[in-house]
């Protein structure tokens, strides 16, 4: 594996020769089907999963949301505070339907000054990052937008995910990932920097860079063992395996599984949950006295989220 890191650089500056070429395969593994191995082989991955929601049916009902071919830039994150009895809670949601969420430049900038208001933001409590776009959580990096750079512009560029990732995993409050939909590549690194994930049993999730003559570059390859032990994480990365929500619960991967609903949040839901839960054992300044003095006097705290 030290191996395998240290070629990365070298590895990501060649990705712009070849960038066409890795474009059509990666969109003709996503787009055509993705076949997994194992105990998953034979089943596939089709189009209908990025359609879901966006196509109405026959006969059905009208499809939950509407998406343009484009998407205002400022649109791609919606960074929501919850009120009332979720006060302290924060969504981050990806919004790149016609890009499956990809991590483009645009994105990673947003996502960074977010990160960073966040981070000095004493009200927050936890934080949860989703989809908004049905069936997909991230596809990882903008292979479309990085074909396009020149060798010299594609290492800096994958410098600035993985500091973002970072910035996301040194975050001082808990952060959920809530898995509703494809996880590959840097959308799973994504993910593991949460400190928590659940997922959709639907789900889909794997670091697949080696399909790509490339290697995972968002902090994958160090977060992956520490979540699920060096020799699963090696063979997962070698083999560019693709689990689904019971699989990755499994092995350890995510904490929660959750059959998906009809509305497609499911994993999304659980995490609200969670994090509910989490609000009143956080300790900011006057509410870690009012606990205490509540301990002290033998009545339940009088929280104020302050």
């Amino acid at each position: 594996m030290a191996a395998a890191v240290a070629m990365a650089p070298g590895t990501l500056g060649s990705l712009h020769a070849g960038g066409v070429r890795l474009v059509a395969a990666c969109n003709a593994w996503l787009c055509q089907g993705l076949r997994l191995p194992g105990s998953l082989a034979g089943r596939r991955v089709g189009p209908a999963i990025w359609a879901q929601s966006w196509v109405p049916v026959a006969g059905g009902p009208a499809p939950r949301r509407g998406y343009s071919s484009e998407v205002k830039t400022e649109d791609e994150l919606r960074v929501r505070h919850l009120e009332d009895e979720n006060r302290g809670i924060v969504v981050l949601g990806i919004n790149r339907a016609y890009g499956k969420n990809s991590l483009s430049k645009n994105l990673i900038k947003m996502l960074s000054k977010a990160v960073d208001a966040l981070k000095s933001d004493k009200k927050v409590r936890t934080i949860i990052i989703r989809s908004e776009v049905p069936g997909i959580f991230c596809a990882g990096a903008d292979l479309k937008e990085r074909a396009k750079m020149s060798s010299s512009e594609v290492g800096p560029f994958v410098s600035k995910i993985r500091a973002v990732i970072n910035d996301i995993a040194n975050l001082p409050v808990p952060t959920i990932a809530a898995i509703d939909g494809l996880a590959l590549g840097g959308g799973l690194e994504l993910a593991l920097a949460c400190d928590i994930r659940v997922a959709a049993s639907s789900a889909k999730m794997g670091l697949v860079e080696t399909k790509l003559a490339i290697i995972p570059g968002g902090g994958g390859t160090q977060r992956l063992p520490r979540a699920i032990g060096m020799s699963l994480a090696k063979e997962l990365i070698f083999s560019a395996r693709v689990l689904d929500g019971q699989e990755a619960k499994a092995v350890g991967l995510i904490s929660h599984v959750l059959e998906q609903n009809q509305e497609g949040d499911a994993a999304y839901r659980k995490a609200l949950d969670l994090a509910r839960e989490f609000l009143p054992q956080t300790i900011p300044t006057k509410d870690r006295l009012e606990g205490l003095l509540a301990f002290k006097e033998k009545r339940p705290p009088r929280y104020k989220g302050e």
